[in-house]
């Protein structure tokens, strides 16, 4: 049995990333959007600059959570919880599409024999 090259699949990889982000970038821009609106929100809330706000937003959307950045408001850190669902399904769509397009490269790498 013949393998596929390795370099072959990863092209194919990318390839299906690309096709499957190019698919979900509604669903992909829009939760972007909420995590930087919803970051300068707090920003505005907590009396922070707008950077540090985006970067929460983000830091806290991917559940990295440094900590250097702590809402004291109840209504931040409402939206904060909110800013971590979002992060968690975004990550998990990310996730899905990954899978996806390893599935798409190797079959269609297997389909090249």
């Amino acid at each position: 049995m013949k393998h596929a090259h390795p370099s072959h699949i990863r092209r194919e990889f990318y390839k299906s990333v690309g096709f499957y982000l190019r698919l979900a970038w509604p669903i992909f821009s829009t939760m972007l959007i909420i995590i930087v609106t919803v970051g300068l929100i707090i920003s505005y809330l907590e009396g922070w600059d707008p950077f540090d706000g985006i970067y929460f937003g983000f830091v806290t959307g991917l559940t990295i959570g440094y900590g250097e950045l702590v809402p004291k408001l109840p209504l931040s850190r409402i939206l904060a919880i909110l800013l971590g669902f979002n992060g968690v399904l975004l990550t998990a769509i990310f996730a899905a599409i990954s899978v996806r397009a390893i599935e798409t490269a190797v079959r269609v790498t297997e389909g090249d024999k």
